[in-house]
């Protein structure tokens, strides 16, 4: 046994292997779930506190990197289809693993109308699964947040063009539901 281990071909492989495994047991967040509680900063440098939003409907929305093709779209056609969510009584938080300077450029660039959180560690992203193996890359996940801070929806196949019509009509879908008193999830 000493002697395999002494081979470096064979302890790469059984690191790598138990890296591959690590990542492959990481608890998925579901609908149900208590949303995670986090601080951030926000694109403008000011402080974000998910525990804030408590008794509103909130709509955080992962991608991977600002001012890259599939985020830019995502970005905008969450600022295009805004008043859809807000009338819902949703707010919508994008979060990358960008630097705030990043998210101010991006936010500037695009005239977004929403607020961009900075997760430049990859705590908040690593917290919601939504940390990409091995990069400090957020993946493409969206997250319906309920007043009790309860997730309502995860949607982990997103499409950057069509995730903010989707939320608008997903969280009208949830309320109608509540109020029904027909389980949502």
């Amino acid at each position: 046994m000493n002697r395999i281990l002494r081979s470096p071909a064979i302890a790469t492989a059984l690191i790598v292997t138990a890296l591959a495994a690590s990542t492959v047991h990481a608890v998925e967040l579901k609908a149900g779930d208590a949303a995670p509680l986090f601080t951030a900063k926000t694109h403008d440098g000011g402080d974000f506190s998910l525990a804030d939003r408590k008794g509103k409907w909130t709509v955080l929305f992962f991608y991977p990197k600002a001012n890259t093709p599939g985020c830019t779209k995502q970005a905008c056609a969450f600022r295009d289809g805004i008043e859809a969510i807000r009338g819902e009584g949703a707010e919508v938080y994008g979060i990358s693993t960008d630097t705030v300077e990043d998210q101010a450029a991006f936010h500037k660039e695009h005239n977004l109308s929403f607020t961009l959180l900075a997760d430049p560690e990859g705590t908040v992203t690593k917290a919601y699964g939504a940390k990409m193996p091995v990069l400090t890359v957020a993946k493409r996940w969206t997250f319906i947040i309920d007043p009790s801070l309860t997730i309502r929806q995860v949607e982990h196949d997103v499409d950057p063009a069509q995730d903010a019509p989707r939320v608008a009509a997903e969280i009208k879908r949830l309320k109608t539901a509540a109020e029904s008193g027909s389980p949502a999830l």
